[in-house]
């Protein structure tokens, strides 16, 4: 069965839906070496409908990983370098006259697309990366009073290098809260790094996906049906407990001056619904939960100065709270 032209319900296509999506794994890894869990944060973001944050150094794979993405689920996908002179219009699109008319007519941007690659998003000024949070909450994007609906599934991924920060403009909390989750992109261990250097030596050409041999195995059929059987996944009430303490755990933590907000809770368990199906259950645990709390709550809290300034980082304090936080039985 091929889930890229199935017509079946959501129902039926539920396990195809599923093995399509772990198959995600093996093709990616053809042009991408040793990033599961960045592939894995990726698709438990498509499934939530949510958006992604990647934070690396250059040079590893993160505008690779999103461009073998797209080709291995057979979404349009587009890139924005973020720069300093970049203009909100620049991303959403603009009204152009057209003289043959004598009319206005709407240009999209790059935004409508499936899988939107915002390169560098901390180098744009505050302005024009506000231009993309109606596109991430509300999916759709407003110009001259028109709101035009934005393509499904879609997802913004934004990067953004954790170690350069002259001329560069952080991103406000309020955005940082529209990312379901935050994905950090280590530098790969030694045998990996050598696989890289031994696939570039064989001729690997990293804009030439093709001929690496990516090819789509799931499209957006297969997505609605995976989003579907997440819907369907179960939550205890232990769980949501379980999910409320560890946020209203951070409200409370000393190290933090900024907390998880409601919006955060959600979007924990949103991502464990879908890692916990991912993975063959129907049920949520609190495995789950904690599988997925650093990624999903790493953005949503503020250290205090003093904390940072003696080493204390937003993982350590919530992995603090996860080792301290009562687990329901």
């Amino acid at each position: 069965m091929d889930p890229t032209t199935d017509n079946a319900g959501p129902t039926e296509d539920a396990g195809t839906a599923r093995a399509a999506l772990e198959a995600l794994r093996a093709e990616i890894a053809k042009a991408v070496v040793g990033q599961d869990p960045a592939v894995t944060g990726l698709v438990v973001a498509l499934l939530c409908r949510g958006h992604v944050l990647l934070e690396g150094v250059p040079g590893v794979a993160k505008t690779l990983l999103v461009r073998a993405l797209a080709s291995a689920l057979e979404l349009e996908t587009k890139r924005v370098q973020f720069t300093p002179d970049l203009m909100p219009s620049d991303v959403t699109g603009s009204l152009v006259y057209d003289t043959r008319t004598a009319e206005f007519s709407f240009q999209p941007g790059p935004v409508f697309t499936n899988l939107l690659l915002a390169d560098e998003i901390n180098r744009t000024p505050p302005k024009t990366q506000s231009s993309l949070l109606e596109a991430m909450e509300e999916r759709q994007v407003t110009v001259d009073g028109t709101p035009r609906p934005l393509p499904e599934p879609f997802l913004v991924a934004a990067t953004q290098n954790p170690v350069e920060y002259e001329g560069t403009y952080p991103l406000p909390e309020a955005q940082l809260d529209r990312f379901l989750l935050k994905l950090t992109i280590p530098l790969p261990s030694r045998q990996d790094e050598i696989d890289v250097l031994t696939r570039h030596a064989e001729g690997f050409n990293p804009r030439d996906l093709r001929a690496a041999g990516v090819r789509p195995v799931a499209g957006p059929a297969a997505l609605e049906a995976a989003r579907a059987a997440v819907a369907k996944t179960a939550v205890s009430p232990e769980i949501s407990g379980y999910v409320v303490d560890i946020c209203r755990a951070t409200r409370e933590s000393p190290s933090l001056s900024l907390g998880v907000s409601p919006r955060g809770a959600t979007a924990l368990l949103a991502a464990s619904r879908a890692w916990a199906w991912l993975t063959g259950r129907d049920y949520v645990t609190p495995d789950d939960v904690k599988a997925l709390a650093l990624p999903t709550l790493r953005h949503r809290v503020q250290l205090r100065p003093e904390a940072e300034m003696e080493g204390v980082t937003a993982d350590s304090v919530i992995s603090a709270i996860l080792a301290h936080v009562p687990v329901p039985r």
